[in-house]
C-alpha cells in the first residue's frame, strides 16, 4: 500500500529562565490534537518549577492547536491564561491569542523562562516494506552523531541572540564605553572636550549601577528629560528666587573663606543654604513627571509618572546627575582651574581640574545622587500611600537636606568624618532602593535579580 502521510514535528525549547541552569528535559513535543499547558501546577502539560520560576503563574500560558487545513497542514496559537506578569511574544506583550510561526520567542513574564517555537512539515510517501533499520554504529554509543552537529546559529551566535544582547549581555553599557574611548582619541589636546566626555561617562556609570540596582525599567528619554530639565532650572532665573529666599530671608548664607564660625553654626547654613534649597531644585522636575503622569492617559502615564519608590529614586538620581554634571562643568571645575593657572601655569590648571573632575563626579552616587534618590523614594512611598503624605513628605525632604547639610560642613573639617558622612549617605541610598523593591507592586517583574540575587 502507498500514499501520501503529513508529518508534523513541532516542539517548545526551552532556552532560557531568569540565570538558571537548563535541565535536559528542555524540549516538549506539540500534538496536533492536543493542547499544551504552561504553568506551575502539577496538572499542566508543561509543568515549571515553582521555586525556579516564582514569576510564573500557576497556569500561565497554553499553547493550542488550530483545525487542520484541506491540505493536511497543522498550526498552533498561543493564548495568556490571564497570568499575573503577562505572555511575550517576540518581545510583545500579548493580548489574547496570536498564531505561532517557527522561530517565535515566547516569555512567561519580563524576565521569566523563554521558549523557541519550531515547527516543521514533511509531506512524503510511504511503502510497505521498510528497510530494515541499521545497526548503531560505534560513533553512536560513544554519544556523537546528533551532538557532534553544528547549526548556524552555533557557528554565528549573534544571529540568534536578538533581543537578548541589550537585555541581558549588557550591550549598550558597552557600546558607550567604545565611544566613550573614541571620543577621548578625538579630542586629544582639547581639555574641555576632554573634561566633558570624562564626566559624562563617570556619570552615566554612576547612574547604571543605581539603575541596575532598581530593577525597574524607564524609558531612557524618561530619564534624560529630567536630568536635563533640572539643568535648565539651574541656568534660570529661578536659581536667583531660590537663592534669594534659602541664602538671603532664611538662615542659609554660605560662609566665606575669611569668615570665623562655630561647626553648628556652619551646619545651620549647610541645611538652609545647600540642603533644604538644592533638594527641592532637584526635586521640581521629579514632581513635574509625577503631575504629568497623572494627567496623561495609560500607559504614557505609567512611563512617565511615578507610582511607586522605585520610579521617584530612578527619576530623583536622573535629576542629581544633571546637577552634579552641570555644577561641575559650569561652576566648580573651571574655576578651580582658573585659580591654579593664574599661579602655576594653564597646562598645571588643566590637569588639577581633570583630577578634581573624577572624584566630584564619582563622589556624586554618595553625594547628589544619595540625597536626590533618597526624597525621589519618599516621594513614590507618597504615592502609595496618599493618607500619610503629609507626614512622609517632610521626613524625606528633612532626612535629605540634613545628609546634604552635613556631607558639606564635614568636607572642611576633617577627611576622616567626610568618608563617614559619605559611607552613611550611600547606605540610606541603598536602604532605601532594597526597601523599594520589597514594597514594588512589579516586584515580580524586577530584573535586579539577574544583578543582585532575589531580595
Amino acid at each position: 500500500m502507498t500514499g501520501k502521510y503529513a508529518r508534523h514535528n513541532a516542539f517548545l525549547r526551552l532556552v532560557s529562565g531568569n540565570g538558571a541552569p537548563l535541565r535536559s528535559e528542555s524540549r516538549y513535543s506539540l500534538l496536533p490534537s492536543k493542547e499544551m499547558i504552561i504553568g506551575r501546577d502539577p496538572s499542566c502539560q508543561i509543568v515549571l518549577d515553582a521555586m525556579m520560576y516564582r514569576m510564573v503563574s500557576r497556569r500561565h500560558a497554553v499553547v493550542r492547536p488550530l483545525s487542520s487545513s484541506p491540505d493536511n497542514k497543522f498550526s498552533w496559537l498561543i493564548c495568556d491564561l490571564n497570568s499575573a506578569n503577562g505572555t511575550y511574544l517576540n518581545g510583545q506583550r500579548l493580548q489574547g491569542c496570536q498564531e505561532l510561526h517557527s522561530g517565535d520567542r515566547i516569555a512567561l513574564g519580563t524576565d521569566g523562562p523563554q521558549f523557541v517555537f519550531e515547527h516543521e512539515h514533511i509531506s512524503q510517501a510511504t511503502i510497505m516494506t521498510r528497510p530494515a533499520a541499521p545497526l548503531p554504529s560505534a560513533g553512536a554509543f560513544s554519544g556523537q552523531s546528533k551532538s557532534d552537529s553544528v547549526s548556524f546559529t552555533q557557528l554565528f551566535p549573534i544571529i540568534s541572540t536578538g533581543k537578548d544582547l541589550t537585555r541581558k549581555a549588557y550591550l549598550v553599557p558597552g557600546i558607550l564605553t567604545v565611544v566613550f574611548v573614541v571620543l577621548m582619541f578625538a579630542t586629544v589636546g582639547q581639555p574641555q572636550a576632554n573634561q566633558v566626555i570624562v564626566a559624562s561617562y563617570i556619570a552615566f556609570a554612576a547612574y547604571y549601577f543605581v539603575y541596575q540596582l532598581c530593577g525597574k525599567q524607564k524609558p531612557w528619554w524618561v530619564l534624560l528629560s529630567v536630568a536635563l530639565g533640572t539643568a535648565l532650572i539651574l541656568k534660570s532665573p529661578f536659581l536667583d528666587l531660590f537663592i534669594f529666599i534659602f541664602r538671603g530671608i532664611l538662615p542659609g548664607s554660605l560662609p566665606s573663606a575669611q569668615d570665623s564660625i562655630t561647626f553648628t553654626e556652619l551646619l545651620v547654613r549647610m541645611f538652609f543654604g545647600a540642603g533644604l534649597m538644592e533638594e527641592l531644585l532637584k526635586a521640581i522636575p521629579v514632581l513635574a513627571a509625577l503631575i504629568i503622569g497623572i494627567l496623561l492617559p495609560s500607559p504614557w502615564r505609567e512611563r512617565i509618572g511615578i507610582w511607586e519608590p522605585l520610579d521617584g529614586i530612578l527619576l530623583g538620581t536622573a535629576s542629581a546627575v544633571g546637577f552634579t554634571l552641570l555644577e561641575t562643568l559650569g561652576q566648580y571645575v573651571p574655576v578651580i582651574t582658573q585659580n591654579v593657572a593664574q599661579q602655576a601655569g594653564v597646562g598645571t590648571g588643566q590637569l588639577v581640574g581633570l583630577q578634581l573632575l573624577i572624584p566630584r563626579i564619582l563622589g556624586s552616587v554618595a553625594g547628589h545622587m544619595a540625597y536626590s534618590g533618597y526624597l525621589g523614594y519618599f516621594i513614590g512611598l507618597a504615592v502609595l500611600k496618599p493618607r500619610l503624605i503629609w507626614q512622609i513628605l517632610p521626613i524625606g525632604y528633612v532626612s535629605a537636606a540634613a545628609l546634604h547639610a552635613l556631607w558639606n560642613a564635614t568636607g572642611s573639617i576633617n577627611a576622616l568624618l567626610l568618608v563617614i558622612v559619605g559611607v552613611l549617605s550611600y547606605a540610606f541610598l541603598m536602604a532605601a532602593i532594597l526597601k523599594a523593591r520589597a514594597l514594588s507592586p512589579t516586584r515580580s517583574q524586577n530584573f535586579a535579580t539577574r544583578f543582585l540575587g532575589p531580595k
